[in-house]
């Protein structure tokens, strides 16, 4: 069993500063990668980051300059910062991560349940 949390999300007002944790915990041997996507009312899930175990890391395009993605190995635990936010940033954040488990299972996407996020004044 393996289970996947984010935090941090909330009201945030224009131009402000947004930190989300995403901790994986259970049966977990390894992670490979963590991510960050996020999801507007009536639109897609999206990528904005993923951070591999060694730190390396990929960004959207369009979520590159603004946004911020790190990892903790020893806790299981990833963060996304994000600066200048605008109410089009509002949106559900997601985490996921892709594990090797104890048991043996191997390359296993898990996704976080989601964390609001509203820019507004």
């Amino acid at each position: 069993q393996v289970q996947v949390v984010e935090s941090g999300g909330g009201l945030v007002q224009p131009g402000g500063f947004l930190r989300l944790s995403c901790v994986a915990s259970g049966d977990i041997e390894s992670i490979y990668t963590m991510g960050w996507y996020r999801q507007a009312p009536g639109k897609k899930r999206d990528l904005i980051a993923v951070v591999g175990a060694t730190g390396d890391t990929r960004y959207a395009d369009s979520m590159e300059g603004r946004f911020s993605i790190f990892r903790d190995n020893a806790k299981n635990t990833t963060y996304l910062q994000a600066n200048s936010l605008t109410p089009d940033d509002t949106a559900v954040y997601y985490c996921n991560a892709v594990i090797r488990t104890n048991s043996g299972t191997s390359h296993t996407l898990y996704w976080g349940q989601g964390t609001q996020v509203t820019v507004s004044s």
